[in-house]
């Protein structure tokens, strides 16, 4: 068996890899188990050293990690560069923000005792990442675990190799001791296998729903933590006092930047009545100044998605909401890159979706949104409650008050007004219902890489 990585620019093989054998596996994870009982002794300090060290690495081989991703998921050139200063200002906030987070909690006087909280490190954290965002990703768990004193194994989508390989360079060059941070390229079956395996402290999984749950059976027997970043159909809400040009130019860059591959892009796009035609006819002018094409080429603002046949799947999603009675508003042959059985494919609004359609209820992995009309605050609410995901949710309006009130009925992860499709390091990274379980970033994340320790000592004079 190979692992073979398909570019999505002209469907040549990129990358191959030849699968972990058992033997591999086990060397693996003993030496992770074994650097990981030195490595929890070190301080924080020393730890925090050996990542600034990685960040420098990166940061250094950045224009190069551009254009590895440009050829490994189709992303445009021109923003691939984005990913390489995402992960270092995520991967830099969480060494910064360690200190406090893994500090001990003082449990307050009590005469004659000392008490307090210590956070350790689980052991070996598995990582488990998907290829939409390798870096960016992996980053949320990979150097936070090894920050909080755990070693860590990554395990890349068979799309993005290449980015789990990086991640090892950059931390070999960075001195990290051997053992530390491993890579393993693994078949599903043994992806399992090793989720099973005793000598696994935690789980950190990024993917689909589907995938969420063999994850779950998998670590079903075990008293593990599992995290869980899933899918997405994220709504948001143009209110009657948006501003408008504000809110077209977002919602639209929040719906096909990375050709509408991301779990918190949004999908949903609610529009109140008294703004819609505008809104509508906004959007579709702007959609329709993307360039399809070639990925390499500077010009080119969409990429092809990942595959052909997730292009192919996105297209029977599209047509299964016109059935349903959404209006498609882009022709295929504006964008003359866009053709049958190639993953270039044209971005699409559907107008007027209906609550029941593909595009109001399933994860649409591709550059498509829907439009609904709404009368009301709560009439938005309901339908953005609508669903079995909750990543994040947002409302572009001046009245950050009336924005508030809405946050606090939306039924998500994380609530914005007049942004979307960003993560803030400094804020818990969270889903609800079927986008997820657990937490990474902000100091919250750390709860869910340790362990508290309770010490209650008895002072004798």
């Amino acid at each position: 068996m190979t692992i073979r990585t398909i570019s999505p620019v002209d469907g040549r093989i990129y990358a191959e890899r030849t699968p972990a054998t058992a033997a591999d596996i086990d060397r693996t994870l003993e030496s992770a188990r074994a650097a990981q009982l030195e490595w929890r002794a070190v301080p924080v300090a020393e730890r925090a050293s050996a990542m600034e060290r990685f960040c420098a690495e990166f940061e250094r081989r950045g224009r190069d990690i551009a254009t590895g991703l440009s050829w490994q998921i189709g992303r445009p050139i021109r923003f691939a560069p984005s990913e390489v200063r995402g992960t270092l200002e995520r991967a830099r906030y969480m060494i910064g923000c360690a200190a406090q987070a893994l500090a001990e909690l003082d449990a307050g006087p009590k005469t004659g005792f000392r008490r307090f909280i210590r956070r350790e490190p689980l052991g070996v954290v598995f990582t488990v990442a998907a290829w939409n965002y390798p870096y960016l990703i992996a980053v949320n768990s990979v150097v936070p675990a090894l920050m909080a004193g755990n070693a860590v194994v990554l395990k890349h989508s068979a799309q993005t190799p290449l980015a789990a390989e990086t991640f090892a360079e950059c931390f070999a060059a960075a001195g990290l001791a051997a053992g530390l941070f491993q890579v393993l390229h693994l078949s599903h079956e043994d992806t399992g296998r090793v989720i099973r395996d005793p000598r696994i402290a935690f789980v950190a999984f990024t993917g689909s729903v589907a995938g969420g749950r063999a994850v779950q059976r998998a670590a079903a027997e075990r008293f593990i933590g599992v995290g869980l970043e899933l899918g997405g159909c994220d709504p948001v809400y143009v209110r009657h006092d948006a501003d408008l040009e504000h809110a077209v130019e977002n919602i639209v860059d929040g719906a096909y930047f990375n050709s509408g591959q991301s779990c918190c892009g949004l999908q949903r796009i609610y529009v109140h009545e008294s703004v819609y035609e505008p809104f509508t006819r906004g959007a579709v002018e702007l959609i329709r100044q993307y360039r399809l094409g070639d990925p390499l080429d500077p010009e080119t603002t969409l990429g092809p998605v990942v595959r052909t046949a997730a292009a192919d799947a996105v297209r029977a999603q599209i047509n299964a909401a016109v059935a349903a009675g959404a209006k498609a508003v882009i022709e295929e042959r504006e964008f003359a890159a866009s053709r049958a059985g190639t993953p270039y494919l044209a971005p699409q609004l559907l107008l007027d979706a209906p609550a029941t359609s593909a595009v109001m209820r399933e994860e649409i992995f591709g550059p498509v949104a829907g439009v609904m009309k709404v009368r009301s605050d709560g009439e938005a609410v309901a339908h953005m409650n609508d669903s079995s995901f909750g990543l994040t949710a947002a409302v572009w309006t001046r009245d950050a008050a009336a924005a508030e009130r809405l946050g606090a009925q939306v039924q998500t992860g994380t609530w914005f007004m007049n942004r979307c499709d960003y993560l803030d390091p400094a804020l818990a990274w969270v889903g609800v219902k079927d986008s997820g379980r657990g937490c990474t970033l902000s100091v919250v994340g750390y709860e869910h890489l340790t362990r508290p320790k309770s010490f209650h000592l008895r002072v004798m004079t």
